[in-house]
């Protein structure tokens, strides 16, 4: 069986001093868990590896339950395939604009879809200048006085769409889909 290519973003390691993890600690962890080509990518928890084509929740479960095992403490996983993160890096409607600052551009991403209904109830304007955009499991944000700034934040999308939340800046995702790439 042919193996896939993936990415797992972790939630919330090496910020602040808090839920610390050197990265050699973290690859080898990965290794153990019998996945293989294991490549990270910064401090922030950006793993790039291959593993029989699975369910991108399972393997979630499978790293989440390796990281508590391992280091001890409780950090939310989500998986994306080569193929997902790559629909993520094209359908960016905030790239398409040259007046957008892709410095500004961000993604969340979820760990599920949420309800239309739930989006719909959210106040875009309310939040302006920064703009965001739901398609599926990805948030698109356009943070022009940066995402430091922002009321859009992780916790603000978790508390509103009931579901796990991780933001990578916009360099990042480019860089994470060039390197699920050249592991292909």
């Amino acid at each position: 069986m042919k193996n896939e290519t993936y990415i797992a973003i972790l939630r919330g390691i090496n910020v602040s001093g808090q839920k610390m993890i050197k990265m050699p600690l973290l690859k080898k962890m990965f290794e153990d868990l019998v996945f293989s080509d294991v490549q990270t990518y910064i401090q922030s928890g950006n793993v790039i590896f291959h593993h029989a084509k699975t369910d991108d929740q399972d393997l979630g479960k499978l790293i989440h339950e390796g990281i508590l095992k391992t280091f001890g403490f409780e950090v939310p996983v989500i998986v994306l395939s080569k193929a997902e993160m790559g629909k993520v890096l094209i359908e960016n409607p905030f790239a398409k604009h040259p007046e957008k600052d892709v410095g500004k551009l961000h993604v969340t991403f979820l760990s599920q879809s949420p309800a239309q209904d739930v989006i719909v109830n959210i106040e875009a304007g309310k939040y302006l200048p920064d703009e965001f955009i739901v398609k599926e499991k990805s948030i698109y944000l356009f943070c022009p006085t940066g995402y430091g700034q922002t009321k859009l934040h992780n916790n603000f999308f978790e508390s509103k769409f009931k579901a796990t939340a991780t933001t990578r800046n916009w360099k990042t995702v480019n860089e994470l889909v060039r390197l699920a790439e050249e592991m292909s």
